[in-house]
C-alpha cells in the first residue's frame, strides 16, 4: 500500500475526530503532503499545540473501530443537500465540472473526496506489527487562508506526520528536532546578527553589527572570485520606469510578485524584482565588437519581490534581499564555453562554503513564454550539453522555468541532507530581441548576442540563513565575524591581554578584548554560546611565557601555545577555508 494513501486516510480520520471533539466545525480540505498530511477547519472556538494530544487519542480510538472508507457517487443536487452546512464544501461542489462528484464515508465523517484510501482503518498498522498504528503524530497549528487568499477567511490548520513504521516516524522527529536546533531564526537573534521589526514591515531583515559584517565578509569573497573570473562590477538604482518594465515583460508575465508603481513627475515608476534591465542597458550603451564578447556584468544588487505573509519565513523567504546577480553576454560560438565555465565556477564557490552535494534540474518551458519553440529547443539544449560536459546528474522540471528561458538549478544539501535552492543559471534568447541588443561581427555586420542570467549563492539573505542552519551557527573560522575573543583572568592581565589583541588585529584577525567585569568562566561561558571559534586566556603563566591558552570551539582547552605558534594554526585555518 501506497504510504501517500496511507496518510490521505489519516487526514479523513484526523476530521472524524475533529468533527467528534468539536461538533460545529466547517471542513475545508485535507490532502496528503509530503512526510505527512493536514487538514484545514474553521473551528467555533480557538485551539492550540496542546490540544494536539486529545484529538491524536481520539484519532487512535476511531482507528480502533474497524471504520471503513466507503466510496459513492452522488448527485450534485443531492451533495448541496448533504453539505448544506458546510460553505467551504459547497463552494468547491459548484465548481467541479459533471452532474456527479465522489464521496468518502468514514464512519459518521463525510467528504468530497476523489481518494484513494485504505478499505477500513485496521489497515492503519505499522509495519508487520498487529498494534494500531503507531507511526503517526500530530506535530503543529498553523493558520491558512481558504484556498490561500488573503480575501477569504482564515481557517486552522493541523498538520500531521507518518510513515509505515514507527522506527522512520522516530528517524524523522529526531532530525525535525535537529533542524528546530538549527533553526536560522533563533540562531540569528541568539548569535545578535540579525532581527525583524513589525514598524519596518515583514520581510525585511535588520542586520546587526556582527550580522552586518557575516555579509561583508561574504559579498568580499564572492567579489574577489568575480574580479578573477573577469567579470566586471556594476551598480544599478532600486527603481525603474514603467516603460522599461514593460519592454523586458515584467509587467507582463511576473506583476503579480512587484509592489504597486509610485508616481514621480506624473511617471510611474517600479521597485526592480531583478536587475537584468538595468544590465542590458549598460550593455547597450554604446556599441560593441565581437572582440568585447563575451562581456560578463556582475552586481550585488537589491531587488524587491512581493511574498505573500504566510510565506515568509527568516531570511530564506523575505520581501526584499540582495543577489550576487550576473549577466553574460556572448556569442552563439561562446555560449556553451561560458555555461561549462558557469557550471564548474558554481560547484567551487559552493564546495568552498561547505557544500559538496547538490540536486540539480534542468527547467523547460513554462505555460506563459516569450520567444519561439525553437529558440527555446536551441536555448534547452545548450544547457544540457553544458550539464554533460560537466558531468552533472540532473533532473527535468517540466513548466518550471521562467517566461524568458530555460535554466540549470543547483539545489545545495546541508548537513541534515536537505535540499535548498541556490544556483541559477539561464539562458536567454528572449530579451536581448525584445531590448535590440547588437555586436558587430567579423565581417562588419550586426548580430543578437545571447544572454545568460546567473546567481551562485542566490540571495545573500537566504544563504546566510542556509549556512546557518547548515553548521548550527557555528560558521567556520573564515566565515565568523568575531574570530577570537582575548580574556584577561584579572586586572593585573589586561595590559598583555591588549597587547595580545592589539597583535592579533595588525594581523588580521577579528577579535575582541573582553575586559568586563566578569568572571572568566562566565565570559568563557558567553564565548561558546556566541560561538566564537576560538578564546585566549591570560593570566599570570601566559604572562611569563609569553603566550596564551587557547581554548578551541568544540573541543575545550587545547593548551598553552606561544602566540607565533597559535597565529600559524589560525593562518593555515584560513587559508584552507576551515
Amino acid at each position: 500500500m501506497k504510504i501517500e494513501t496511507i496518510r490521505h486516510s489519516l487526514a479523513h480520520i484526523m476530521a472524524a475526530a475533529v468533527q467528534e471533539l468539536y461538533p460545529e466545525t466547517c471542513f475545508g480540505i485535507g490532502p496528503a503532503i509530503e512526510n505527512g498530511f493536514y487538514y484545514d477547519f474553521d473551528l467555533k472556538r480557538s485551539i492550540s499545540p496542546e490540544d494536539l494530544p486529545k484529538i491524536e487519542e481520539k484519532m487512535r480510538e476511531l482507528i480502533k473501530k474497524n471504520i471503513s472508507f466507503k466510496k459513492e457517487t452522488v448527485m450534485r443536487r443531492s451533495l448541496i443537500t448533504l453539505f448544506d452546512k458546510q460553505p467551504y464544501k459547497l463552494e468547491l461542489i459548484k465548481e467541479f465540472p459533471g452532474r456527479k462528484l465522489t464521496i468518502y464515508k468514514s464512519g459518521e465523517f463525510v467528504d468530497l473526496c476523489a481518494g484513494p484510501h485504505v478499505k477500513s482503518t485496521l489497515q492503519l498498522h505499522s509495519g508487520q506489527a498487529k498494534e494500531i498504528i503507531d507511526a503517526f503524530k500530530l506535530t503543529k497549528i498553523a493558520g491558512a487562508y481558504w484556498r490561500g487568499s488573503e480575501k477569504n477567511p482564515m481557517l486552522t490548520r493541523i498538520y500531521g506526520v507518518a510513515f509505515k513504521t514507527k522506527k522512520e516516524l522516530e528517524s524523522y522527529l529526531q532530525k525535525e528536532a535537529e533542524a528546530e536546533k538549527r533553526d536560522h531564526r533563533v540562531l540569528g537573534q541568539k548569535l545578535e546578527l540579525f532581527s525583524f521589526d513589525e514598524e519596518i514591515g515583514a520581510g525585511l531583515p535588520l542586520w546587526h553589527p556582527k550580522g552586518a559584517q557575516l555579509r561583508r565578509i561574504i559579498e568580499n569573497f564572492i567579489t574577489e572570485e568575480l574580479l578573477k573570473a573577469g567579470y566586471q562590477l556594476v551598480n544599478s538604482p532600486h527603481i525603474g520606469k514603467e516603460d522599461l518594465f514593460q519592454t523586458s515583460g515584467h509587467l507582463d508575465f511576473y506583476k503579480e510578485n512587484m509592489y504597486s508603481p509610485i508616481e514621480i513627475e506624473k511617471e510611474k515608476y517600479y521597485l526592480k524584482p531583478m536587475n537584468c534591465p538595468f544590465h542590458i542597458k549598460i550593455y547597450n550603451s554604446k556599441i560593441r565588437s565581437y572582440r568585447d564578447l563575451p562581456i560578463r556584468l556582475a552586481e550585488l544588487g537589491t531587488v524587491y519581490r512581493y511574498e505573500k505573509s504566510g510565506v515568509l519565513h527568516g531570511l530564506v523567504r523575505v520581501r526584499g534581499f540582495t543577489q550576487d546577480d550576473a549577466h553574460i553576454f556572448c556569442t552563439p560560438e561562446d555560449l556553451s564555453k561560458e555555461l561549462i565555465s558557469l557550471l564548474k565556477f558554481a560547484k567551487i564557490i559552493l564546495k568552498t562554503f561547505g557544500f559538496k552535494e547538490f540536486e540539480i534540474t534542468l527547467t523547460t518551458r513554462p505555460e506563459k513564454y516569450v520567444g519561439t519553440l525553437k529558440i527555446w529547443e536551441k536555448a534547452s539544449n545548450a544547457l544540457k550539453y553544458a550539464l554533460n560536459q560537466v558531468g552533472l546528474t540532473y533532473q527535468i522540471e517540466s513548466k518550471e522555468a521562467p517566461f524568458y528561458g530555460p535554466s540549470v538549478n543547483l539545489k545545495i544539501k546541508d548537513s541534515l541532507g536537505r535540499p535548498w535552492q541556490c544556483t541559477t543559471i539561464q539562458v536567454d534568447f528572449n530579451l536581448p530581441e525584445k531590448f535590440n541588443l547588437n555586436y558587430i561581427d567579423q565581417k562588419g555586420k550586426k548580430k543578437r548576442p545571447i544572454m545568460v542570467h546567473r546567481a551562485i549563492l542566490g540571495s545573500i539573505e537566504r544563504f546566510i540563513g542556509v549556512l546557518l542552519e547548515n553548521y548550527a551557527g557555528a560558521l567556520p573560522l573564515w566565515l565568523s565575524p568575531e574570530q577570537i575573543w582575548v580574556i584577561p583572568v584579572g586586572a593585573r592581565h589586561e595590559k598583555y591581554a591588549r597587547e595580545i589583541n592589539e597583535k592579533l588585529n595588525v594581523a588580521g584577525f577579528r577579535c575582541q578584548l573582553k575586559e568586563e567585569n566578569e568572571t572568566v568562566s562566565k565570559k568563557i561561558r558567553d564565548g561558546e554560546i556566541q560561538k566564537i571559534p576560538y578564546l585566549l586566556v591570560v593570566g599570570d603563566k601566559e604572562m611569563k611565557t609569553n603566550s596564551v591558552r587557547v581554548r578551541e570551539r568544540g573541543k575545550g582547552d587545547i593548551g598553552k601555545m606561544k602566540l607565533k605558534k597559535f597565529l600559524e594554526k589560525v593562518k593555515i585555518e584560513i587559508d584552507n577555508k576551515k
